[in-house]
């Protein structure tokens, strides 16, 4: 499968890095209780650390609200992703446990304040671009919605969307039946390329240690 950065995203937005990881023969299954205990206490730390915080201004929050700005979305009707997650632990309505891969995939978004979007491999059709969506698109969404991809950054295939930074589709959601997985962390523009390394290894091996099967990762850039 090739992944590749449309040239209208590029030009947009010039200094973009997606971290990009391919799991095979992995378990999905109910979260060990290490993971459930480590996500919620997680949630509950932030909770106090936010309280002297203005999510906004998270500077990685800020830099997700500028882009979305820049190619035409409202920040304010379409916050990224772990915006989201952060404001529901702003209002103590933790998340719940889905599966061992969503809860690690929650877990580290709420970490880094970025974006992360998992996906199903084998419900992926083609090559995958990552480019931004136009007035006719549109998929249907986790949030329960059929959600415009105007001006979203997206993920597609040959289908249509299927993953953006602002909510991933149900077309191509991981469940308990997935046995590869795509995973693109959606990274802010100002993170170093080391910063950037570490954070994908460490997701990678936490990844491994508990789903299993084997993983390989890259980072793209605009």
């Amino acid at each position: 499968m090739d992944i590749t950065i449309e040239a209208p995203l590029s030009r947009k937005i010039t200094s973009m890095k997606f971290g990009i990881i391919q799991y095979h023969n992995i378990i999905v299954e109910d979260s060990p209780p290490y993971l459930k205990g480590k996500l919620r206490y997680f949630q509950e730390t932030r909770f106090f650390d936010l309280e002297d915080q203005t999510i906004g201004e998270i500077p990685e929050i800020k830099e997700w609200r500028q882009i979305f700005k820049t190619l035409g979305k409202s920040p304010s009707r379409y916050r990224p992703s772990a915006e989201s997650l952060l404001r529901r632990v702003q209002k103590q309505q933790y998340l719940h446990d889905l599966h061992s891969a969503a809860d690690l995939n929650n877990f580290f978004s709420l970490k880094h304040a970025i974006p992360i979007g998992l996906y199903d491999l084998e419900k992926i059709q083609g090559n995958v671009k990552l480019g931004i969506g136009n007035a006719h698109e549109t998929f249907e969404g986790l949030n329960g919605r059929e959600n415009s991809a105007e001006n979203l950054l997206i993920a597609r295939d040959q289908i249509g969307p299927f993953g953006s930074p602002f909510v991933d589709s149900v077309r191509t959601a991981v469940t308990e039946n997935t046995t590869s997985a795509l995973q693109i962390v959606y990274f802010a523009p100002s993170i170093t390329d080391d910063a950037a390394d570490q954070i994908l290894n460490t997701i990678t091996s936490m990844f491994y240690q508990v789903l299993g099967g084997t993983a390989k990762s890259q980072i793209i850039l605009s």
